[in-house]
């Protein structure tokens, strides 16, 4: 079988269902000399070779210290997991967060083996995902930290579980434990969405290469402490 002039075999498609062509493709030819792709409204995009640059890639071991930093170049937010227990607040910062689902409205993050407040918030059972905003580096760094008082100075308001929504944070979902997956060195959580809220007039905590902000003149480079996370 073909498909637009190029055999299935080449496009790993063998054991897929192709849809017939779409007419507006029908009467445009595709070059055969530099890679095509296919726009939303059917419209032929096209990358001229001579506009493509080889990059180079060097092959490194796979150690501890290269993954940590080649999947440090993901940039993302930053985010606090927060629960109380009989004891007060507690958390945990949290850099793995994702939304997961819309339908059941569901997160994911995924704390590590090593963390000591983790196994604390799982038996309450509840707890807020905190998405900080740009200016709350501190505290990014403080619930980073194990064994301190996290919650010293710090402002919150309860959720409707009664786990702590920090103030000033950009975003904040209310969460029950959906289910747990084993992940390696770290934990998998599956988190159910039951309230959330966000202040559209913030702007996030971004962490990128092991620092916050994103490279060039105006970006932040402070580097975070701690472990716990």
């Amino acid at each position: 079988m073909v498909l637009f002039g190029i055999p299935l075999k080449s496009r790993g498609l063998c054991n897929r269902i192709v849809p017939p062509m779409p007419s507006a493709l029908a009467a445009q030819s595709i070059p055969t000399d530099f890679p095509s792709y296919l726009e939303s409204d059917g419209s032929i995009m096209s990358i001229s070779s001579d506009t493509m640059t080889e990059t180079p890639r060097v092959e490194e071991p796979l150690s501890p210290r290269n993954l940590r930093r080649t999947l440090g170049l993901f940039c993302s937010g930053l985010t606090v997991i927060s629960a109380a227990d009989e004891t007060g607040p507690i958390g945990f910062t949290c850099q793995s967060f994702a939304s997961l689902s819309l339908d059941p409205a569901l997160v994911s993050f995924n704390p590590a083996r090593t963390s000591t407040t983790w196994p604390r918030i799982r038996a309450v059972g509840n707890f807020c995902v905190n998405v900080l905003a740009t200016n709350q580096e501190e505290i990014s760094n403080a619930f980073a930290k194990s064994g301190a008082d996290k919650f010293a100075g710090v402002h919150w308001s309860p959720a409707p579980s009664g786990a702590p929504i920090l103030d000033g944070a950009i975003a904040w979902a209310d969460c029950t434990v959906w289910a747990e997956y084993d992940g390696g060195d770290h934990t998998i959580v599956a988190a159910e969405i039951r309230a959330l809220g966000s202040d559209a007039t913030q702007h996030p905590l971004v962490f990128f290469g092991g620092k916050y902000g994103l490279p060039g003149p105006a970006g932040n480079v402070s580097t975070v402490t701690g472990k716990e996370r």
